[in-house]
């Protein structure tokens, strides 16, 4: 009898670190960035449409579930003149195998034609960017926001920090994740989307996040309570991370009411 509950004991407790083990901390997920560049007011209609009714929906199908579509602000000088599209990925190979999927979704093929296949003299852009990243180990996964005001009001701030070489880059990230700079934006309440590494792109070596808001009184609100929290001015301090960044630049947006973020 005592052997017998001993056994069943230990199997037990085998079963159960199995299943801890397999839950495990949450896997890094990749993201894409595209950047579209247009000249046009009917470039961005086009734009709007191809996203919407094909590109959003054909994403759906293939099981990314969640899209991000901003623009810029209308005081940002950038306004009416780029689009940002944020795709998430739960692999890096499922980002390549993307295209392959898209280039079999016939639904996609036919919906999208207008914008895939447009006059060469009648391009829905001036160009593209598509920037790759890789999530922060510290939030391995982005998140979604709801809000009760409009997506006219609502804020999402696109940061890109660049940095002078391939070490200061890593030291920026490593004082986001161990040095606790993402713990001061949760502190503050500012309501981080994601933080990333750009892998592939522009401008490297960089990174690049983003954090959401309400409205533009709440970004400024929790900004300016970021500057002044006493961490933060402790941590910008230290000397491991002095100089850590060259140029930073900060994009300022509201989503489209198509926008699943």
């Amino acid at each position: 009898m005592k052997k017998t509950f001993l056994t069943t004991l230990i199997l037990f407790m085998v079963s159960a670190s199995a299943i801890l083990y397999s839950k495990g901390p949450a896997k890094q997920m990749y993201y894409e960035i595209k950047v579209y560049r247009i000249s046009q007011v009917s470039q961005a209609a086009t734009i709007d449409k191809y996203l919407k009714d094909t590109f959003i929906p054909a994403m759906h199908r293939a099981g990314i579930s969640t899209i991000g579509v901003f623009k810029p602000i209308e005081a940002d000088t950038a306004y009416g003149k780029l689009i940002y599209v944020f795709i998430p990925y739960k692999t890096a190979d499922q980002y390549f195998k993307i295209f392959e999927t898209l280039d079999k979704d016939q639904v996609y093929q036919e919906g999208g034609k207008e914008f895939l296949d447009a006059p060469y003299n009648k391009p829905p852009f001036s160009r593209y960017e598509s920037i790759f990243m890789k999530a922060f180990p510290f939030m391995p996964q982005f998140k979604v926001y709801n809000y009760s005001t409009p997506p006219s009001e609502r804020i999402y701030e696109l940061r890109s920090y660049e940095s002078a070489t391939e070490a200061k880059a890593l030291s920026k990230i490593k004082m986001f994740n161990e040095g606790g700079e993402i713990a001061i934006f949760e502190k503050v309440g500012s309501n981080a989307v994601f933080y990333a590494q750009v892998l592939l792109g522009s401008q490297k070596p960089r990174l690049m996040y983003m954090t959401t808001y309400a409205d533009m009184k709440s970004h400024d609100d929790h900004w300016n309570a970021f500057r002044n929290h006493p961490d933060w001015l402790t941590l910008k301090a230290k000397e491991e991370y002095l100089n850590n960044t060259s140029k930073t630049k900060a994009f300022l947006c509201h989503p489209t009411d198509y926008s699943d973020l």
